[in-house]
C-alpha cells in the first residue's frame, strides 16, 4: 500500500460509508413491508415536523431530485396521505401538509425506523451516543463548508 493510500481498516470516512449503508440496508427492511421507501418515510417524517413545505424544500430534506419528489407527493395525494391546496396562493408554491391518514402511516413507520436507531446504537450509553451525534454534525458542519 502507497504512503498516500487509505488504509481501510482505520478511515473514518470508509467506517461511515459502511455505516450509512447498513442503516440504509436495515431501514429499507422495515419499511418495505408497509409499502414504503426510505424517501416516502422521510417525506411524511419532514412533513410531520415542519408542515406546508414545498415540493422542492420536501426534495432539498429528503435528499432527492425536485422531479422525484413531485412523482412521490402525487402518490401520497392519491393514496390520502398528503393533501396540497389546488392553486398556489404565490407565485407556484403548493404547501404539502399530511392528513390524518397520513400522520397514521408515519406513526407505523416512526416506530418500525426507531427500532433500526435503537438496535444501531446498542450498547451505548446515553454519553456515547450524544458524543457521536455531536461529533457527527460537526462532520457535515465541516464539509458543509
Amino acid at each position: 500500500m502507497g504512503q498516500d493510500a487509505i488504509d481501510l481498516e482505520t478511515s473514518l470516512g470508509y467506517a461511515l460509508k459502511e455505516a450509512s449503508s447498513g442503516l440504509r440496508t436495515a431501514m429499507e427492511e422495515v419499511l418495505r413491508p408497509l409499502g414504503m421507501t426510505i424517501t416516502h418515510y422521510s417525506c411524511l417524517e419532514l412533513l410531520s415536523q415542519r408542515p406546508g413545505l414545498s415540493s422542492s424544500e420536501l426534495a432539498r430534506g429528503a435528499f432527492v431530485t425536485r422531479q422525484s419528489m413531485h412523482v412521490l407527493l402525487q402518490h401520497l395525494e392519491r393514496e390520502g396521505h398528503v393533501a396540497r391546496p389546488d392553486e398556489a396562493r404565490v407565485g407556484k408554491v403548493l404547501p404539502a401538509r399530511l392528513t390524518a391518514r397520513g400522520h397514521a402511516r408515519l406513526a407505523q413507520a416512526t416506530a418500525a425506523v426507531r427500532g433500526v436507531e435503537v438496535r444501531m446504537t446498542a450498547g451505548m450509553t446515553d454519553a456515547e451516543r450524544a458524543d457521536a451525534f455531536r461529533l457527527l454534525r460537526t462532520m457535515v458542519r465541516n464539509l458543509q463548508q
